[in-house]
C-alpha cells in the first residue's frame, strides 16, 4: 500500500529533536523557525514534557468520557487561570478544525439559526463545517458547499452589521490573526466593533485562537490584545506541544445538556497530562515575557534588512513581506541554512513560527542566513 499523496515533500528525515533543533537521518541540524505549522510551543522534548506523558503512559494512556478524570479537571482550572477565562466552560477534543466544528455546532444550537459570517482569506480546518468557512476554494468539496456562509473584508463592520440585521445569523468567527491567509488581522477598532454588535444582535462571536492561542503572540490568547471577550475560543495546536489534542472555552451563557456534543478521544488521559504540561511550563519558564522580549528583539534586526518591506503579525507568529514570491528563498534557507520556516496564501510571504523558547541567538542566526540568502538570490 502507498501512501495518499498530497503532501509535497521535502526530502529531509527528521529523527530527533531539542528545544528549537531538529536533526535529520544523516546528522544534519536544523533551526526550527516553523514549529510544524506552530505547534510546538515549549520546544521539542522538554523534559517536564516528556516526563509528564511517559509517567502517565505507565499509568493509563486512554479510557473514554463516561468515566471521572481527574486530569480534565486539572487541565480546566490551569486554563482558566493562565488565559483569564477562569468562568467559562472547557470542552476537549483532538484537533482545531475539530474545535471549530463544535463551536460552529454549539453557536447554530444556541440561536437556532445557521448562516455564518466569515472574512476573507480565513483559515478554520479541512472538516465539514471548518471548511465551508474557510476562504479557499480549492479545498471546499461540493458537499460542504452547502453550508451558508457570508464572506466578509476584515475591518469594514458596517458590512458584518448589514449583514447581522438580516436576522438569520447564527454566529461570527474569526482568527485571533490570519496563519494560512497570510498575518492579516482586524484593528482594534474593529474587534471591539464586532464583540458590540455581536451582543446587540444576539449572534455568537467565535474567536479562533488556534494558532494564536497559547501565548504565541505575548499575551495567552491574540484578541487580548485588543480588551475583548468572546463568547467561544478555539484552541489546539500550541495546545499540546505536538500531541494532539483541542479545545473550546464557552461562555457562561451557554447551557450543557448531556450528548450536546461529544468525542471519542477528546480529553483522553494521555493528552490531558500534555496540555497540563505545556500550561506549566508557559506559567514556570515565563515564556510569554519571552516572546515578547524575542518579538522586540527579531523587530529591530529585520527591520535593518532592505529588501523586507512589512512585518505582519505579534510576539512569535510573523510573516515577513518582500515584493517578490518566497518560495525560492524558503526553498535555500531550508535546504543550504538548514532553517525552517513557513509560507502563507501570501505568495510573499515568509512565515516565522518558532516554539516559544526561542532566543536571540537564534534570532541572529536566522537573520544572517537571510542576508546571505537574500545576496545569493540576487547574484
Amino acid at each position: 500500500m502507498n501512501l495518499f499523496d498530497v503532501y509535497p515533500l521535502y526530502n529531509i528525515t527528521p529523527v530527533k529533536a531539542v528545544d528549537c533543533t531538529i536533526t535529520d537521518d544523516k546528522g544534519v541540524a536544523y533551526l526550527d523557525l516553523y514549529s510544524g505549522h506552530g505547534v510546538i510551543s515549549i520546544g521539542h522534548a522538554h523534559p517536564h514534557y516528556v516526563s509528564k506523558l511517559k509517567n502517565q503512559l505507565d499509568a493509563i494512556g486512554f479510557y473514554s468520557n463516561a468515566i471521572q478524570n481527574p486530569l480534565q479537571v486539572e487541565l480546566a482550572e490551569k486554563l482558566g487561570k493562565l488565559s483569564g477565562y477562569e468562568d467559562y466552560s472547557l470542552f476537549l477534543c483532538s484537533s482545531g478544525a475539530e474545535a471549530n466544528e463544535n463551536a460552529l455546532k454549539l453557536a447554530s444550537f444556541h440561536t437556532n439559526k445557521s448562516r455564518v459570517i466569515a472574512f476573507n482569506n480565513s483559515f478554520h480546518g479541512r472538516t465539514s463545517a471548518a471548511v465551508a468557512v474557510t476562504d479557499n476554494k480549492k479545498i471546499v468539496a461540493p458537499l460542504n458547499a452547502q453550508q451558508v456562509v457570508t464572506f466578509l473584508p476584515l475591518n469594514q463592520i458596517e458590512l458584518v452589521e448589514a449583514e447581522l440585521k438580516k436576522g438569520d445569523v447564527c454566529c461570527v468567527i474569526i482568527e485571533g490573526i490570519q496563519g494560512v491567509g497570510g498575518l492579516d488581522e482586524g484593528t482594534t477598532e474593529f474587534f471591539q466593533d464586532l464583540e458590540k454588535v455581536c451582543a446587540q444582535y444576539d449572534v455568537v462571536l467565535i474567536l479562533d485562537e488556534v494558532q494564536s492561542g497559547y501565548g504565541r503572540t505575548g499575551k495567552f490568547f491574540a484578541h487580548q490584545h485588543h480588551n475583548i471577550k468572546a463568547d467561544i475560543i478555539c484552541l489546539a495546536k500550541g495546545m499540546g506541544n505536538g500531541f494532539p489534542i483541542g479545545g473550546i472555552l464557552i461562555s457562561p451563557k451557554f447551557k450543557a445538556s448531556y450528548g450536546l456534543l461529544g468525542t471519542t478521544f477528546g480529553g483522553s488521559h494521555l493528552a490531558c497530562a500534555a496540555g497540563i504540561a505545556v500550561l506549566d511550563v508557559i506559567k514556570e519558564e515565563k515564556l510569554m515575557d519571552n516572546v515578547n522580549e524575542v518579538y522586540a528583539y527579531f523587530l529591530e534586526a529585520i527591520q535593518q534588512i532592505p529588501e523586507v518591506i512589512k512585518v505582519k503579525g505579534k510576539g512569535l507568529m510573523l510573516g515577513v513581506e518582500f515584493d517578490f514570491e518566497i518560495n525560492d528563498l524558503r526553498k535555500k534557507m531550508i535546504i543550504d541554512k538548514h532553517i525552517f520556516t513557513g509560507n502563507a496564501n501570501n505568495k510573499n510571504l515568509l512565515r516565522i513560527l518558532p516554539p516559544l523558547t526561542i532566543n536571540k541567538k537564534d534570532i541572529d542566526t536566522f537573520i544572517i542566513a537571510l542576508r546571505e540568502t537574500l545576496k545569493e538570490i540576487q547574484s
